[in-house]
């Protein structure tokens, strides 16, 4: 009897050993694979208006655009969008929103509109793309509007989730909604959006941080951690906030970024 019943719990232990720690190890190393760091090199700076709560960038036919929200808490600040002067950092605004009922998003430019979110009215509205004039409105799902950008397709949306939504730009119908996950793991509070060769590229909010995302399969892919920038920013303007904002520059393949309050814009290269 005792022979037989230590072979039993040898047999046990064993099958118990082999199946646990196979397990065990394949999701280790699955869960704990280190995203890749997308290094960047500093090109030049430019002046940005600290009063500008940024919510958006872009380029538009060789313009640097810019959104901005209108926190209550900064009296200041204001709904806005329209064209920075590098030189200056201001904004010539092309639409202004009242900012007691809206708080500006993100815009993106397609098929010859201009398309804004705001952030908990759960409406976005619709401007030709050369008068500015508003055309149309639209409301979106999920509770609130983050950041916009296009594929030159769909437009696609953040609604500081882990969810990105694409939407039909003639109908404003929802196309499909893609999760975006790190290691397996959702990636939340996605924030400002660019379509960078086949990429989407998001802020995270509260980091100054842009995570790369494949859209086909909602996978991180790599980073880069822009907190030397966010530092120089701070120690200019200690009122500066997260960063937010990406720009891609096809033509001259470079990126503008900036953040909320900056005293700077910067124009990087990715190594991408």
């Amino acid at each position: 009897m005792t022979i037989r019943l230590i072979s039993i719990v040898l047999i046990a232990f064993l099958l118990f050993g082999c199946t646990g720690g196979g397990s065990n190890s394949g999701n280790s190393s699955t869960t704990n694979k280190p995203i890749p760091t997308i290094d960047f090199v500093y090109m030049k700076s430019y002046p940005h208006d600290t009063i500008s709560f940024t919510e958006g960038l872009l380029i538009h036919h060789g313009d640097l655009f810019e959104s901005t929200g209108s926190p209550a808490e900064l009296p200041w600040t204001e709904s806005l969008f329209g064209i920075v002067d590098l030189k200056t950092g201001k904004i010539d605004a092309k639409v202004k929103l009242d900012r007691v009922k809206y708080f500006g998003e993100g815009i993106t430019f397609l098929n010859g509109k201009v398309f804004q979110l705001t952030y908990k009215t759960k409406v976005g509205f619709i401007y030709d793309a050369t008068s500015f004039k508003k055309t149309g409105e639209f409301t979106f799902p999920g509770e609130e509007g983050w950041g916009m950008t296009t594929d030159g397709k769909y437009l696609i949306m953040s609604d500081g989730t882990f969810k990105l939504t694409y939407l039909d730009p003639d109908n404003l119908q929802v196309i499909k909604s893609v999760s975006v996950t790190e290691n397996g793991y959702v990636k939340e509070n996605l924030n400002e959006l660019e379509y960078i060769k086949g990429y989407i590229y998001a802020n995270i909010w509260t980091k100054n941080t842009i995570v790369k995302i494949d859209p086909a399969s909602g996978q991180v892919t790599g980073q880069i951690d822009l907190t030397p920038l966010a530092d120089e920013c701070k120690n200019i303007n200690p009122g500066s906030l997260e960063m937010n904002g990406i720009a891609y520059d096809s033509i001259n393949d470079r990126i503008f970024v900036t953040g909320k309050l900056w005293p700077k814009i910067y124009e990087l290269k990715i190594n991408d």
